[in-house]
């Protein structure tokens, strides 16, 4: 039990609750029954009271489900929360990711231009202080001096931030996890970090105030995304 132990790190559920919510979502059951308790404790080397609490975090994203007789058994994908962050993680693992991608883009199309809009009409002196300093994150980023990640995601997250609408910002963890995979994606095809130029644009146009010109640059700036997706997914 100890190498599993090891295998698992400190905590065993959330460990336990990887490996299991990464092989649902990957398609490891697809041609296969759930395992029963008694088998995830042997094959993994863990706990009742372990197996059971990681199960039950899988059923809270609506990954798994469970009948009397019927046991434990994975839920159809449309059950799924996709707004949970490890889900969204998982997914973004499968082969079939760029197809994700794009619906990920087209949410983002949905909610970050009203969210740019938003912070026109009221971000705080704060707020704008903390969109400049994604975009000057970015600009490091550039030179070598920050993470282009980081730095991307701190801009996009800052923006929903200054929205004050606290729907939007609900979204900050999943445009976290799944810029992560995006960002790498498009800089790939593109050979370049993230544009400058249209981060700029949005910014500038919050700080100005000016409401449809930050809601137009965040729409431009993730279309050109889209664009960049589109050849991949074979649209």
């Amino acid at each position: 039990m100890s190498s599993v132990q090891h295998a698992f790190g400190r905590n065993l559920t959330y460990g336990l609750h990887e490996t299991l919510g990464r092989a649902i979502v990957v398609g490891d059951y697809a041609d296969k029954p759930f395992p029963n308790e008694a088998d995830i404790v042997r094959e993994h080397g863990v706990s009742r009271s372990v197996t059971r609490e990681a199960v039950k975090m899988l059923a809270a994203k609506g990954l798994l489900g469970a009948r009397p007789k019927q046991g434990t058994f994975v839920l159809p994908e449309e059950a799924w929360n996709l707004l949970d962050p490890d889900v969204l993680r998982w997914l973004l693992e499968r082969e079939a990711s760029i197809d994700l991608l794009r619906h990920f883009n087209e949410l983002r199309v949905g909610v970050e231009p009203e969210a740019a809009a938003l912070a026109a009409r009221g971000a705080s002196e704060e707020q704008q202080a903390g969109i400049s300093a994604g975009l000057a994150r970015m600009v490091a980023a550039e030179r070598g001096e920050d993470d282009p990640l980081d730095a991307d995601i701190a801009f996009h997250v800052a923006v929903l931030r200054a929205s004050n609408n606290p729907f939007f910002l609900q979204f900050r963890e999943m445009v976290s996890t799944a810029l992560r995979t995006s960002i790498r994606f498009t800089n790939q095809i593109a050979g370049r970090t993230a544009n400058i130029a249209e981060h700029t644009a949005v910014r500038d146009a919050i700080l100005a105030g000016d409401a449809d010109g930050a809601h137009a640059a965040m729409r431009g700036l993730i279309v050109n995304v889209l664009t960049l997706i589109e050849p991949a997914t074979g649209g």
